[in-house]
């Protein structure tokens, strides 16, 4: 929508080709459903926040950056807010405000919205002259693909606009979930499905190097963990399936182990006639004591009064670096970004017009760029969308 108002606004006809029942559909369900639309920080910031080639991305940020993009909202009548980590929403916490806001701007230029799925684009010459529709054909000068990534299919973000690039001979770098929760072969996921620890620090490794740490909250699964720590640990894990992966919880980052100790001796000596397996309840969550005791090899019954120091360092050790296992990521269409997409060496970066196909322009995920959590993936999408509608039809 971004990308076709820049163009109206330009004094160009039109079209916007999407089969849903109303626009902007995924817009409407990010942030759960509050829309994080961008993150209130300067430019080197929001590359900082891209893993992979942020560099594509700075002259389009430099012309319509977060500030820009803002700025650009509060006109369109929808007041902002930023919070925590500098994420900005709209005040409403209503993700529809901000759809809305482009649905009534497009209305204003006179934009035609045809609900009906592209298909295929069309070239003369090596050219655009236009797009196969579900229901025919639409003859045009530029056609521009912000289709999205695989994430999300049932709002129409389904890998489509993939292979329309494709065929006209674009690389598209292999997909990948990012953003995702991740599957793990610990057993004792399961066992405490549902336990939501808060105030961890979060630690994930690939190959033994520390990649990611973090604090926040997380979500134990029956497939494995989750929760906004787990989904920004994700996007780190560049190599699934050819390095090896593990997360650390440190489930109490605002003691060292002294001082930890220090308060498991204190439990200890209040318990000091219970077994341990009921000796933990003010350390740990009731669905983690199982697990602990199972994983410090300490028997369950034992009387906390002889437990040995060994034994209470061992505790303390795991309460510190409470292991899990990483055997994979979740299917694509559970992830929140699509790493990966049509390769941006064959893009210009400051039109975002295709370098082998004259009058093709892509914006959005369906780029191989994606980001950590914190509103800069949208921003990606505001900057290329608004980069490629001030670029299409010179």
């Amino acid at each position: 929508m971004l990308c076709a108002i820049r163009a109206a606004e330009r004094g160009i006809k039109v079209v916007i080709l999407d089969e849903n029942r109303q626009l902007g559909r995924k817009l409407r369900i990010t942030g759960k459903g509050r829309c994080n639309l961008t993150n209130n920080c300067d430019t080197k910031t929001i590359l900082q926040n891209i893993p992979g080639d942020g560099r594509f991305l700075y002259s389009a940020l430099s012309r319509f950056g977060p500030q820009e993009v803002m700025a650009y909202f509060t006109a369109l009548g929808v007041p902002l807010k930023t919070e925590r980590g500098n994420r900005v929403f709209p005040v409403s916490d209503n993700a529809n405000d901000i759809a809305e806001a482009l649905v009534r701007r497009c209305g204003e230029l006179g934009i035609r919205w045809e609900r009906t799925r592209a298909k295929r684009i069309l070239t003369r010459d090596g050219s655009v002259c236009g797009v196969v529709c579900a229901d025919g054909e639409i003859a045009c000068r530029a056609a521009a693909l912000c289709t999205g990534g695989r994430s999300y299919p049932l709002t129409g973000s389904n890998g489509a606009g993939y292979e329309m690039a494709r065929e006209l001979g674009h690389t598209i770098v292999p997909t990948r979930p990012s953003l995702v929760p991740l599957e793990s072969g610990d057993d004792y996921c399961g066992e405490m499905q549902g336990f939501a620890p808060k105030n961890v620090v979060l630690s994930a490794y690939e190959d033994d190097k520390l990649i990611y740490k973090e604090m926040g909250e997380m979500l134990f699964t029956h497939f494995g963990v989750s929760g906004p720590l787990v989904l920004s640990a994700s996007a780190h894990m560049r190599s699934m399936g050819s390095a090896a992966y593990r997360l650390e919880i440190d489930l109490k980052p605002a003691l060292d182990e002294k001082k930890l100790d220090a308060r498991i001796l204190r439990d200890f000596e209040k318990y000091a006639n219970k077994e341990f397996k009921n000796a933990l309840g003010e350390l740990a969550g009731h669905s983690m004591i199982p697990v602990l005791v199972r994983l410090s090899e300490i028997p369950e019954d034992k009387s906390v009064n002889s437990i040995t120091r060994a034994e209470r360092l061992r505790l303390g050790k795991l309460l510190k670096a409470f292991p899990v296992s990483i055997s994979g990521f979740r299917p694509i269409d559970e992830a929140i970004v699509t790493a990966g997409g049509v390769s941006t060496k064959e893009v210009n970066p400051r039109t975002m017009e295709s370098k082998l196909v004259p009058g093709l322009y892509f914006a959005g995920e369906i780029l191989d760029l994606d980001a950590y959590t914190g509103g800069f993936n949208l921003q990606i999408a505001w900057a290329t969308g608004h980069t490629a509608g001030c670029a299409v039809c010179p």
